[in-house]
């Protein structure tokens, strides 16, 4: 009993500083640039089979990243809907989707890497299913973004798609080259992530409130 213990009192912190390596290398590098064998050499493990003994296949190391990042974010995400109550107003929900990501990073001691992984893992055909399903699927995004289509109930649906499609890539791109240029001491726009995140709920504001013309009139 006494020796399980001890095992499992090791294994959580192997466990974490496995968690923290991978998502560094896999922001720097890429994810399918960074073996395992990497990972537990960076994470100052002898056994090279530490990566695989904890988390399984790199998808499983994968996710575990995203899961340790999305669930406090969706906690943030669900009080503030809640505290929505029905808002009829655009920004109030597009807040609610930029505002729980960067008050996230806001609260993680720098440099901070999820945004960079993040993007690396949207970018690969095989895992960005990973962070779509266990993040931008969870029901409480589903809940905003219907608040936000009551915003919008005259917008055509290739519109919306086309829109919700450049909403995902500026919150997924635009975050990561901020975390980029924080990390290596480069001048940002915003001195803060609240700053950043208000500058793109603005942007947000504007394409979505944007008119919709017809993709054949020419005259745009």
């Amino acid at each position: 009993m006494t020796v399980r213990l001890e095992v499992a009192e090791r294994s959580g912190p192997t466990r974490e500083l496995i968690l923290e390596t991978a998502e560094r290398l896999f922001a720097e590098h890429g994810v399918y640039a960074v073996s395992n064998r990497q990972i537990s050499e960076a994470a100052g493990q002898a056994n090279n089979a530490a990566v695989g003994y904890h988390f399984g296949a790199k998808a499983d190391l994968v996710r575990a990243i995203t899961l340790k990042h999305t669930g406090p974010i969706d906690a943030l995400r669900v009080r503030m809907a809640d505290a929505l109550d029905g808002s009829a107003s655009a920004r109030d929900w597009l807040a609610c989707l930029v505002r729980p990501f960067t008050d996230h990073l806001a609260t993680l001691p720098p440099p901070t890497w999820f945004a960079r992984f993040g993007a690396q893992v949207m970018t690969d055909p095989a895992l960005r299913v990973i962070m779509v399903e266990d993040g931008l699927g969870a029901p409480s995004m589903h809940r905003i973004l219907c608040g936000l289509k009551g915003c919008l109930p005259g917008l055509p649906p290739e519109a919306w798609a086309e829109r919700a499609g450049m909403t995902r890539q500026l919150m997924v791109h635009l975050w990561a080259e901020r975390e980029r240029s924080l990390a290596e001491g480069a001048p940002t726009v915003h001195g803060t992530w609240k700053d950043a995140g208000t500058g793109l709920i603005n942007a947000l504001v504007g394409l979505w409130l944007a008119p919709s013309t017809p993709a054949h009139d020419t005259a745009a």
